[in-house]
C-alpha cells in the first residue's frame, strides 16, 4: 500500500472516528511502594488496579531477584503464559491460555503478539534476545486487537525498557554460575544538554552447553549471545518528546539438546550402522546424545525506532515508526543420530520489516475521552533451505526394505527394474539411470521461498463514564492484510519420483506376486489392476509399501497457472466492557472482545496443494508423481472471550481474579508428523478457566505472593488433523493447573546493609505432550508435570552494591518441554528436555 495514502487515510479516519478514553503512552518507571504498579497496557498509563483488563506485571526488581535469564524463564512468574524453546535459537513459541504458535515456520505467524517498547517483533528470532535495561514484561492475555495493530489474537507481550535519563547514572552487572555460565550487563545514562539524554547499554551472555554429544565429544545447549542498544531521548519543549533506539543482538551457539524417548524398531538398524553407539535409547534425561554433525544457529537482530510524543493540551499525538532485520542461518542432524541418515538440514532466512503506527488520544474534563489510532505493516522474508541425505541412508532404506520383504528387494535390485528395459517408453535417457541414484549421498530438495506481507489496521476506544466510577468502554479494528508468495523447489532424490502403479512396472509387479505364490494368471490380472487386493487382504501391489519411503516427492512449484500465491483477509473486531469502581480500593469489570489473525502461510516443503485444485491442476499438467496434497496456508483465526474481573488493593494486599471463555475458530495447528509439518485449522478450541495472582505483606519488609491458573480446555471441533477427527479431546499440552508460590523478605542489618531472601514455587499439573489419537487407542502418549523451586539471597551495601547467590531448578526436577515422532524413523518418538538445575553469583553495582 502507498504510505502516502495511508497517511492521508489515518487523517481522515480521525474526522470520522468515534473512539476512546486513553492519553499518550508514557512509560514511566514502574512503582513498587504500596503496591501500585504503572503499567501501559492499554496505550495509557494507568496503575494495575485501575486497568480494566487481564494482565500480569512482572518488573525489574523481580526480574532480577528471580535471576530470570531471558523470556524462557518468565513463565515461572506468570504462570499464564508457556514458552517453548524447540530445535534451534530461533524457534520459540509463546503459549497464553493455552493458545499460540508460530514456531518452526516462517510464513506462520505467531498468535501472541510480542511489542518492544511498542514495535512488534513479528517472528521469533526477533524476540528472545536478552533485553538490558529492562524495566518491566506486561502479559496481556485474551485477544488485544483492538489496541494492538497486528496479531493479537491470543494476547500479548509487551516488553519495556527504560528511557534514558537527564541524572547521570548507570550500572554494572557480572554473574558466574554452573556450566561456567558468564553474563555481564553495563549501562549508563546521562544528559548531553539540556534537552537532550541518552542511554548506551551492552549485554554478553555465555555458557558451556549442559549436554554433550558423545560422538562429536561436543557440548550441547551452550549460550553465546551478545547485543547493544543505545537511545537518545529529546525534549525540545514540554510538549514534545522524541524517543530513539537503536539495538542489534547477536547469536552464535549448538542448540538445542534433543533425546530418545521411544526406541521403535528402528533403533537397532540405527544403531548397527553407527558402530553400536547411535543414540542413548529412551533416556533423554542423561543429558547424552549421539550425532554426526553439530548444530549451527547464527542470528543477527538488529533495528531502530523513533517515538515522537506531542501534547497539544487536551488531545496528544503519538507516532512510533520502526524498521527492523533479523538474518538466521540454522543447521542440525534432524535425524538425532550417530548414524548419518541426514547430513544437512539448513535454513537460510532473511526477513525485513517496517512498521508506522499513529495515535492520537484526548485528555478531556468531560465523560468522554477516546484514543484513535492507524497501523502499517510491511514485511518481506527470503527462505533458502537445504535438506540432504547422508552416507548410510541408502544402507539404512536397504535393511527396512529387507526386513519388509524378507530380504527379496533392495535398492539395487529396484533401481534395475526401474532403469530396465520396461523403462524404454521415452521416461529414461538410459536403462542405468537409476544405478546407484536412489538416496545418494548429498540428494535431497533444494528449497526457496519468498513472502511478502502488507497489512494496514485502524483501531479506537471511546470511554464513556456514565456515573461516578461507572466506565463504559467501546473498541473497534478494521485490519486489511494481504500476503504474496512463493516456493520454488528442486527434487534431487530419485526414489521418491517413482510411481509403483505405473503400466510401465506391471511385469515387475507380477514376478513379485508370483514369487509370492500367486499363480501366473492371477498375477497379470493383479499388475494390470493394481487396486485388487488378495484373499488375505495383503496389498495386490507388492511395492505399496515403499510408499513410505518416498519422504521427497516433487513439488509443484508456485505460483502457476491455478494459484496465484496470494491471500487477502480483513477483518472487524471489536471490544465492550464496563468497568466499575465499587471502592477506592476495589474495581470489578466484564468484558466481551474478539481478535483476529490473518491467513499464515506454509513456506516448507510440505506445503502441499489443496485437494480442491487436484482436477485443475491436472487439466493444467501441473499434477506430479506421486502427487500428495495438504495445505498450502492455513486461514485466518477469529478469537473471542468472555471476562469478568475484579481487582482489589489495600495497604498490606493486593488480588486480581478473573474468570473467563476463551474460543478461536479457525486455530491454525502445525503439528509434526515425523517427516514434516501439517499446517491447518481447527474447526474451534475453546478454553474455560480462571487466574488469580495476589499479594498479602503482613509485616513491613515480608511478602507472600501466590498466583494460581485453571484452565480446561477443549477442540469442539478438529475434523482435518493429523490424527483425523479430534474433536472433543483435549489439546495436548495445556496443564489444568498451573500455579507459583512465592516469598519475598527484606531484612535490615544496619544502616548500610540489607539481606533480602526471595523464593518461588512453580508447578504445573500433568499433561499430555501429544494430541488423542481416538483411531488407535493404543498409541503412545507421554505426559508432564512440573515441580520447580528458584530461590536467591541478596546483600545489598550502601544500596549501590548487591551480591546474590541464586539457583533456579534447584530441586532439578526434569520433564519433556516437547515430544514428536523421530524423523523418519516409524515408532520412535524423540523429546527435548528441560534445563537442569543452575545456580552461581551475581555482583551488582549502580551509581
Amino acid at each position: 500500500m502507498n504510505i502516502a495514502k495511508f497517511l492521508t487515510a489515518t487523517a481522515l479516519g480521525s474526522v470520522f472516528a468515534v473512539s476512546p478514553a486513553y492519553a499518550q503512552d508514557v512509560q514511566e518507571e514502574e512503582t513498587f511502594d504500596s503496591n501500585v504498579i504503572i503499567v501501559t497496557a492499554t496505550k495509557r498509563e494507568q496503575t494495575l488496579q485501575e486497568i480494566p483488563v487481564a494482565v500480569t506485571v512482572t518488573g525489574a526488581e523481580d526480574i532480577a531477584k528471580a535471576q530470570v535469564r531471558d523470556l524462557n524463564d518468565l513463565q515461572t512468574l506468570a504462570p499464564t503464559l508457556r514458552v517453548n524453546q524447540l530445535q534451534s535459537s530461533a524457534n520459540t513459541n509463546f503459549i497464553i491460555r493455552g493458545f499460540g504458535n508460530g514456531a518452526n515456520n516462517a510464513g506462520i505467524e505467531p498468535s501472541v503478539g510480542v511489542f518492544i517498547d511498542g514495535v512488534y517483533r513479528s517472528r521469533s528470532a526477533a524476540q528472545i534476545g536478552d533485553l538490558p535495561n529492562l524495566e518491566r514484561v506486561e502479559v496481556l492475555r485474551g485477544p488485544q486487537s483492538t489496541l494492538f495493530g497486528k496479531n493479537a489474537s491470543a494476547g500479548v507481550i509487551s516488553i519495556v525498557t527504560q528511557k534514558p535519563q537527564f541524572d547521570f547514572g548507570g550500572s554494572a552487572e557480572i554473574s558466574y554460575g554452573n556450566y561456567d555460565a558468564i553474563i555481564a550487563k553495563a549501562d549508563i545514562t546521562g544528559p548531553i544538554s539540556d534537552t537532550i539524554a541518552f542511554s548506551l547499554a551492552g549485554n554478553i551472555n555465555k555458557r558451556d552447553g549442559y549436554a554433550s554429544d558423545l560422538n562429536l565429544g561436543t557440548k550441547v545447549n551452550e549460550r553465546n549471545r551478545y547485543g547493544f542498544r543505545g537511545q537518545l531521548l529529546i525534549e525540545p519543549s514540554d510538549d514534545l518528546t522524541i524517543r530513539l533506539i537503536a539495538d542489534y543482538d547477536n547469536i552464535d551457539e549448538d542448540c538445542c539438546v534433543a533425546g530418545n524417548v521411544v526406541n521403535g524398531p528402528t533403533g537397532a538398524i540405527v544403531n548397527a550402522l553407527a558402530g553400536g553407539i547411535g543414540l542413548d535409547a529412551e533416556n533423554p534425561f542423561s543429558y547424552n546424545v549421539y550425532t554426526n554433525l553439530p548444530s549451527e544457529n547464527r542470528i543477527k537482530n538488529y533495528g531502530g525506532s523513533a517515538q515522537v510524543d506531542y501534547d497539544l493540551g487536551a488531545l496528544s499525538l503519538t507516532s512510533i515508526t520502526a524498521y527492523r532485520g533479523v538474518d538466521s542461518y540454522s543447521n542440525q542432524d534432524s535425524d538425532f543420530t550417530a548414524a548419518d541418515l541426514l547430513r544437512k538440514n539448513s535454513n537460510d532466512t532473511d526477513i525485513r520489516t517496517f512498521t508506522q503506527e499513529f495515535r492520537v488520544a484526548s485528555d478531556f474534563d468531560g465523560p468522554i475521552n477516546f484514543l484513535l489510532g492507524g497501523y502499517y505493516f510491511n514485511e518481506n522474508i527470503d527462505i533458502a533451505n537445504d535438506i540432504e541425505f547422508g552416507s548410510d541412508f541408502r544402507a539404512y532404506g536397504d535393511a527396512l526394505i529387507g526386513a519388509a520383504t524378507g530380504g527379496a528387494l533392495n535398492f539395487n535390485t529396484l533401481e534395475a527394474a526401474f532403469g530396465g528395459s520396461d523403462f524404454a517408453a521415452g521416461l529414461a535417457a538410459s536403462p542405468a539411470v537409476y544405478a546407484n541414484q536412489f538416496f545418494a549421498n548429498g540428494s535431497g530438495y533444494d528449497e526457496v521461498y519468498t513472502f511478502k506481507n502488507e497489512a494496514f489496521s485502524f483501531f479506537g476506544t471511546v470511554d464513556f463514564e456514565l456515573t461516578d466510577g461507572l466506565v463504559l468502554t467501546g473498541g473497534l479494528n478494521y485490519t486489511n492484510d494481504k500476503k504474496r508468495f512463493s516456493g520454488n523447489l528442486v527434487a534431487t532424490e530419485a526414489f521418491s519420483a517413482i510411481d509403483f502403479d505405473a503400466p510401465q512396472y506391471a511385469a515387475f509387479r507380477e514376478q513379485l506376486l508370483l514369487g509370492a505364490g500367486v499363480d501366473a494368471g492371477t498375477a497379470a490380472f493383479l499388475a494390470a489392476n493394481p487396486t485388487i487386493t488378495l484373499p488375505d487382504g495383503s496389498s495386490a501391489n507388492p511395492l505399496a509399501g515403499l510408499a513410505a519411503l518416498q519422504f521427497f516427492p516433487p513439488f509443484v512449484n508456485l505460483p502457476n497457472a491455478v494459484e496465484d500465491g496470494r491471500t487477502s483477509d480483513d477483518k472487524l473486531t471489536y471490544t465492550a466492557r464496563l468497568a466499575y469502581e465499587i471502592a477506592p480500593s476495589l474495581n470489578v469489570y466484564a468484558s466481551y472482545a474478539t481478535g483476529f489473525k490473518a491467513s499464515s502461510i506454509n513456506l516448507s516443503r510440505d506445503s502441499r496443494p489443496f485437494a480442491s485444485d487436484a482436477a485443475a491442476l491436472g487439466a493444467a499438467g501441473l499434477l506430479q508423481a506421486n502427487q500428495t496434497f495438504g495445505s498450502r496456508f492455513a486461514a485466518p483465526e477469529n478469537a473471542t472471550v468472555y471476562e469478568i474481573g475484579i481487582k482489589g488493593q489495600w495497604d498490606v494486599a493486593a488480588f486480581n481474579l478473573t474468570f473467563f471463555t476463551q474460543s478461536i475458530k479457525g486455530f491454525q495447528s502445525n503439528v509434526f508428523n515425523g517427516t514434516g509439518f501439517e499446517l491447518a485449522n481447527a474447526g474451534k478450541q475453546t478454553t474455560k478457566g480462571f487466574e488469580f495472582d495476589g499479594n498479602v505483606e503482613p509485616i513491613d519488609g515480608l511478602k507472600f505472593n501466590v498466583a494460581v491458573v485453571y484452565l480446561d480446555p477443549v477442540y469442539d471441533s478438529f475434523v482435518n488433523s493429523v490424527y483425523g477427527d479430534i474433536s472433543g479431546t483435549t489439546p495436548n499440552s495445556i496443564p489444568a493447573l498451573s500455579t507459583t508460590l512465592g516469598v519475598d523478605y527484606d531484612i535490615d542489618l544496619s544502616d548500610m546493609l540489607g539481606l533480602n531472601l526471595r523464593a518461588d514455587y512453580h508447578y504445573e499439573s500433568k499433561v499430555n505432550l501429544i494430541d488423542d489419537n481416538p483411531s488407535d487407542p493404543t498409541s503412545i502418549n507421554f505426559t508432564r508435570e512440573v515441580n520447580a523451586l528458584n530461590a536467591s539471597a541478596t546483600l545489598t551495601y550502601d544500596e549501590n552494591m548487591k551480591f546474590t547467590i541464586w539457583g533456579r531448578n534447584l530441586t532439578d526436577a526434569q520433564y519433556l518441554t516437547t515430544v514428536f515422532p523421530a524423523v523418519g524413523q516409524d515408532g520412535s518418538y524423540t523429546g527435548y528436555p528441560n534445563q537442569p538445575r543452575t545456580y552461581g553469583v551475581t555482583a551488582r553495582y549502580t551509581f
